[in-house]
């Protein structure tokens, strides 16, 4: 056990983020691992850049939470100077720049989304070694590597919000399923120009996939009369 905890805090980690008709929506899992070991349960890896800029983190914890207040420092001076409210796009730039910078140090995979005035809902995928691709939806994480097929398959362009908020929750939930580094809640925020909703939806809400154990019953479901009902195959 001590050799786990000793070894570098990781995301681990599930992110996504689609951009639909008016708007984008992102999402994560929210467990953090040091090795086989769950560190934390409930991570929030949603981090707000600006009032409509978001970024979903993956890789080392502790780079992409120091990234992400640099980035959250910078973009608040610019917007000062200018006078109003920054581009996804330089927010993206701005993220891409500092993790190229430092990409011998950093372990930092990032998805940078979020709306404005001149592109509406845009996504911005910055992988390891700072690399900037502007792309309509991207995954990113350990988990990712699950559910490519799912969302080639499912994506669709011009989809409604409520649409995409679906096709998002169900990737993630897949990879949360096959990924042993994924897990937890899944977490989605939607961003478009009437601004920012947050969603949370709990472990026992999270429809089991295929081969999955169903959740157990709440507790006052499963035990009556004495005995405890059978959990489903």
């Amino acid at each position: 056990m001590e050799a786990e905890l000793n070894q570098a805090v990781s995301l681990g980690t599930t992110i996504m983020a689609a951009a639909y008709d008016g708007g984008v929506v992102l999402g994560a899992d929210s467990r953090t691992s040091t090795g086989n070991y769950v560190a934390n349960r409930v991570t929030d890896k949603l981090t707000p850049l600006t009032d409509k800029v978001y970024v979903c983190r993956s890789g080392s914890a502790a780079d992409t939470q120091n990234l992400a207040a640099y980035v959250q420092l910078y973009l608040h001076q610019h917007q000062m100077e200018l006078g109003g409210d920054v581009s996804v796009r330089t927010a993206a730039r701005l993220a891409q720049q500092i993790v190229y910078s430092n990409k011998a140090m950093l372990q930092a995979g990032l998805i940078v989304a979020g709306w404005d005035a001149r592109d509406n809902g845009s996504v911005y995928g910055v992988p390891l070694g700072g690399t900037l691709l502007k792309v309509p939806f991207t995954i990113g994480g350990s988990g990712s590597a699950y559910i490519y097929g799912f969302c080639d398959k499912n994506w669709k362009p011009g989809m409604s919000e409520a649409d995409c908020h679906a096709f998002v929750v169900k990737a993630v939930s897949h990879a949360m399923a096959r990924d042993g580094s994924s897990g937890g809640c899944i977490r989605t925020i939607v961003i478009n120009k009437d601004g920012v909703k947050r969603h949370f939806l709990p472990n026992n809400e999270i429809l089991a996939a295929y081969g999955e154990l169903q959740p157990p019953l709440p507790a006052s479901i499963a035990v009556g009369g004495g005995g405890a009902a059978e959990m489903s195959p």
